[in-house]
């Protein structure tokens, strides 16, 4: 009968595996693995892991990640299996309701808090708000601001409410609507989305995480722009007189939008890039 594995051995032997099964870096599955450890033993520290590395988990906490390390190598993902994910500081929740919240995304809020006053009341649109990370995030650091999420899912909502329960953004409030749907007569300051911009019948929407993510958040018509070019077209109805639409993008999506949001009348058009370097995302304001 073999002796009961070490964290230090099951932390190697899940490092090879997932390494090998979804083609990641040493150090990328290293970290996985921990994750993974970390919360089948009780949500510890990777601290406590290193400084325990010769201890043995009980049999209950062994099968417990044993059960999470079978789902990683089958594709799901990390941020799913572990029910959050970090962004911008700050610790969601996510289920498989929402979009897992991105580094890239990032530059959206970078891009949204120079456009918004930090000690003047103004109104602000996160639109497909799904976890709540970008409207969230607006609002903690912007707590003179009413934030306004929306999204056409109310299972999002859910997640996206709790989160600003917990996270303490008392100024940020979320709202069933499909797009402007439910906005009749409303306007912002300042609108931010990251909606679907990929192309359907792009083949990465059936690799990696994405295979596991809702589609309806992903994927938006043959070019990717179908949700974008609405956004665009119904933007300047809902902004006051120099507000400004900020629209997170795919990699080659750049210029394309930028001529979309100034067929419609905006100005001020540029785009900024990511932290790859890529073009991520553009923005307008409107006269």
């Amino acid at each position: 009968m073999l002796a009961p594995s070490t964290i230090a051995q099951l932390l190697q032997n899940a490092r090879r595996q997932i390494a090998q099964a979804l083609q990641l870096p040493d150090a990328e599955a290293r970290i996985e693995a921990q994750a993974l450890l970390r919360q089948a033993v009780g949500a510890v520290s990777r601290a406590w892991l290193i400084a325990h590395e010769h201890d043995i988990p009980s049999p209950a906490q062994a099968a417990v990640f044993q059960q999470l390390l079978q789902r990683r190598l089958a594709g799901e993902p990390v941020a799913y299996l572990l029910g959050e994910r970090e962004f911008y500081g700050l610790d969601f929740s996510v289920t498989p309701a929402v979009l897992i919240p991105r580094p890239d995304t990032e530059t959206l809020v970078d891009a949204a808090l120079t456009r918004i006053p930090p000690t003047t009341p103004c109104r602000v649109l996160d639109m497909g708000a799904g976890s709540g990370a970008i409207a969230i995030a607006i609002a903690r650091h912007r707590p003179q601001a009413r934030v306004t999420g929306i999204d056409s899912s109310p299972t999002a909502l859910e997640v996206a409410r709790d989160n600003a329960r917990k996270l303490g953004a008392g100024n940020a409030e979320f709202h069933l609507s499909h797009w402007f749907a439910a906005l009749a007569g409303e306007q912002f300051d300042v609108i931010v989305s990251n909606p679907p911009y990929i192309a359907a019948d792009d083949p990465h929407l059936a690799q990696g995480d994405l295979r596991f993510e809702p589609a309806a958040a992903l994927a938006s018509g043959a070019d990717g722009l179908d949700d974008i070019r609405l956004i665009v077209r119904a933007a300047p109805a809902h902004l006051v007189g120099g507000g400004w639409l900020l629209l997170e993008h795919g990699y080659d999506q750049a210029e394309a939008v930028a001529k979309l949001l100034r067929k419609a009348g905006f100005g001020e058009v540029g785009s900024g890039a990511d932290l790859a370097g890529v073009m991520r995302v553009t923005q307008g304001r409107l006269p």
